[in-house]
């Protein structure tokens, strides 16, 4: 999760730097540094652990206005000083920084170290500043650094400062993100428009293959073969404020939070109540080329991929599509078969996921119908894909994902209802649905408020190594979520079953206390996982815990007296009834009626 940082003009570049450094350090890290050029001169400070402790090198002093900075996730040797970036050449001259991966950095480090080059340091990095230094004969900068940079094999996004030619600062980007900037009579440059939102709004987005040579003045930007390119501006669409925690103890905490309103912004503008559809003015195709689809394949990576799944779901179960949903990163490997009445959708929070990027480019090339589903406008993505729906989520700065994972399956439902519309959904269902997606952001907003009571319910799963979780169709997809989330969060272990595989083995690994969370939508289906969580229960082993949208249940059986949140319950089952396993208050009996009367049963929130 490196992160870079670039600064060139008017101002003293140091204090802009570390500043943009402290923006990005939600993306995890091992290291920072910084490279400042004044008089001729580098001044480099970097050091092992969080931007604080680089803070104590007191490299705000450093005087010069342009440079580069970086925090540094390891790939090549461990996280050490002399392993952080930037990194330099012998003489000191040049400097760079680097997001990827140089899969030939071993060649390329014989072959230099055969013409004297002395390495200090274990990484990749390292052999591009030396590669530089030697190829340099007094050309431009970028020239030299494109000539460079046709050697290196894998993914890159890289800065290079050279003390001599104090004008000029030279990135370039292959498959990790690169964003210029665009001030008055300055210049900044990131891996991530988070560290450039309290400078400035008008941004530019490197391609694959392209380098940019940045100056206080402007920019320039060309291929690495040296053909020049034009690039349009486009506005960061999210204020400065957006990024700052508030009164939130932590991000992750603040984007939970922020769900409700995350999704009315995602479903605004796009609920038709004249004709109970969904208007999609990204998707730019026709209600004719629509049906010709025969087939939808969504991709993405971890949460984006599980989120797809919801997706998939619900395209089959409301326009009656085969319609599945499989990892980008195994997509791109395989020779997948690219079929013509096929919708394919690439779904990123960032917009610039490789492993996705990657199967994007292939399905392009073998003349595939592609759209994509992602958070972050003018990705590279949503560029590539040419057509599809923004999620207007909001910044996502937690590494792991919240909100968006949520607007995205809300964003595939208002596919799902669009497709569904055009094909065998009727009027009345299309109401239903559109009424039950308007009280959506409602709903998230009371469960968010029983946040004492889930906490409660969490500190009983202290002390435990391992945890469970089942779920059928779409309920699986969210099992899988939870799971993941659970693994990210907390690094306990945690798996998730489709609910009726639970008896064929995995209950093998099922001890005594062994948690398993129960996913429950309200739909024909929900009475049919109730056996699965049961059997864990009869046979002593586990702490079951149900969940639906009104009522958070400690077990599944209907001689269960305890209220929502009380756990264990010892009570045996006796019944697996829908009836009899939902609570018998009269507040929950009027809560189901009014889920019932407010729309499909597939549509509530899991």
């Amino acid at each position: 999760m490196c992160g870079i940082v670039g600064y060139i003009g008017k101002r003293q570049a140091a204090p802009i730097l570390l500043e943009g450094l402290h923006r990005l350090e939600y993306r995890g890290y091992d290291s920072a540094g910084i490279a400042v050029g004044n008089k001729g001169k580098l001044r480099i400070a970097k050091r092992k652990g969080r931007v604080r402790e680089l803070d104590a090198l007191e490299p705000h002093k450093f005087r010069g206005g342009q440079g580069i900075a970086h925090t540094r996730w390891a790939t090549h040797g461990e996280p050490s000083d002399r392993n952080a970036h930037p990194h330099s050449d012998a003489s000191g001259r040049y400097a760079v920084v680097h997001n990827g991966i140089v899969e030939n950095a071993a060649a390329l480090k014989a072959q230099l170290a055969a013409r004297g080059c002395v390495f200090v340091s274990d990484t990749d990095t390292e052999v591009l500043a030396h590669l530089i230094a030697l190829l340099d004969d007094g050309s431009p900068l970028e020239t030299v650094v494109a000539e460079a940079l046709r050697g290196v094999v894998g993914a890159y996004g890289v800065a290079v400062i050279d003390a001599e030619r104090p004008d000029t600062l030279v990135v370039a980007r292959n498959g990790s993100p690169i964003v210029l900037g665009i001030g008055d009579k300055e210049m900044f440059f990131a891996s991530d428009p988070a560290a450039l939102v309290r400078h400035t709004e008008s941004v530019v987005h490197l391609d694959d293959g392209e380098i940019a040579a940045v100056r206080a003045d402007g920019y320039q930007t060309r291929t690495l073969q040296g053909a020049i390119t034009t690039k349009t501006p486009s506005t960061i669409p999210w204020k400065d404020e957006a990024f700052d925690k508030g009164a939130f103890s932590h991000f992750m905490r603040k984007e939970i939070g922020e769900q409700p309103e995350a999704v009315r912004r995602t479903l605004s503008g796009r609920l038709d109540s004249r004709f109970q559809t969904t208007h999609l003015g990204g998707l730019s195709l026709g209600a004719r080329d629509l049906l010709d689809i025969r087939r939808v394949k969504i991709l993405g990576c971890g949460a984006a991929y599980l989120s797809g799944r919801i997706g998939a779901h619900l395209i089959e179960q409301l326009a009656r599509l085969p319609a599945d949903a499989e990892p980008a990163s195994e997509f791109r490997y395989r020779n997948a078969v690219i079929e013509r009445d096929t919708l394919y959708i690439a779904v990123s929070q960032s917009g610039e996921t490789f492993d996705t990027l990657a199967a994007v480019q292939e399905i392009k090339r073998k003349g595939g119908r592609i759209m994509g589903v992602v958070n972050v406008v003018g990705s590279t993505i949503a560029r590539e894909c040419g057509r599809g729906v923004y999620l207007h989520a909001g910044p996502e700065i937690a590494v792991v994902s919240t909100k968006t994972f949520t607007c995205t399956a809300v964003a595939l439902a208002l596919l799902a209802i669009h497709l569904g519309r055009l094909r065998d959904l009727s009027v009345a269902n299309g109401a239903r649905l559109i009424a039950a997606l308007q009280a959506l952001p409602e709903r998230i907003a009371a469960i968010l408020e029983r946040e004492p009571e889930i906490a409660k319910l969490a500190e009983r799963f202290e002390g435990v190594e391992h945890a469970f979780y089942v779920g059928r169709a779409a309920g699986h997809a969210v099992a899988c979520e939870g799971a993941l989330k659970l693994k990210e969060i907390s690094y306990l272990h945690a798996e998730a079953y489709p609910a009726s595989e639970l008896k064929h083995g995995p209950l093998a690994l099922i001890e005594p206390g062994t948690p398993t969370v129960v996913v429950l939508p309200r739909d024909d289906l929900s009475p049919s996982p109730i056996p699965a969580s049961g059997r864990t229960g009869w046979m002593g082993y586990s702490r079951c815990l149900s969940w639906n949208p009104s009522s958070i249940r400690c077990c599944s059986t209907s001689r269960c007296s305890c209220s929502p949140i009380t756990w264990p319950c010892s009570a045996a089952p006796t019944s697996t009834s829908r009836a009899t396993w939902r609570s018998p208050s009269p507040s929950n009996e009027a809560a189901d009626r009014r889920d019932d009367d407010s729309g499909p049963a597939s549509t509530g929130p899991p």
